[in-house]
């Protein structure tokens, strides 16, 4: 038996081990979208109005004036939009509180110089979601000079809707 010389070896070697590799001869390339959506989320809280004191039973009113206010937090960037309806005893565009059959006008205004009235009809008041709570004040006036009757010791009263669109 003759055994394999060296030059015999290396060519076996080469075939098998090298030659037998597979070849690359192409190849395909794939992609896939990557996505992430950052929705504009609110929320809004409030604080109530309290007039307090306006007149004595009989006599008229006396002006007296009071703030409420809004807590609004949006997500950051977010457009928001804010509206008051007419409450729950309006008269035509008059905001009134009631107490029994009794009511007395008030108004609300979206400045402390009380001179741009918030109703029902007015455009809403716009804002810019910052991720932290954003304090919207409500400034509300019972005029001077309202004839009102007894409240026989049940509280006038309001309630407004607030409504937040974003």
């Amino acid at each position: 038996m003759k055994y394999m010389t060296r030059k015999n070896f290396l060519l076996v070697f080469t075939f098998f081990f090298i030659g037998a590799q597979p070849a690359f001869a192409s190849t395909a390339d794939s992609s896939f979208p990557i996505n992430a959506t950052i929705s504009t989320a609110c929320t809004i809280t409030s604080t109530g109005m309290d007039f307090g004191e306006v007149g004595i039973a009989g006599a008229a009113t006396v002006q007296t004036d009071s703030t409420g206010t809004l807590s609004v937090t949006c997500t950051t960037g977010g457009a928001y939009w804010i509206s008051l309806d007419g409450g729950l005893h309006p008269v035509a565009a008059q905001r009134n509180i009631q107490s029994g059959l009794n009511t007395l006008a008030y108004d609300l205004y979206k400045d402390a110089a009380r001179g741009t009235v918030w109703t029902a009809a007015t455009a809403p008041t716009a804002g810019v979601g910052t991720s932290a709570a954003q304090t919207i004040t409500i400034y509300g006036r019972i005029a001077a000079g309202l004839p009102f009757a007894l409240s026989n010791g049940v509280p006038f009263t309001d309630t407004v809707l607030v409504t937040i669109i974003w």
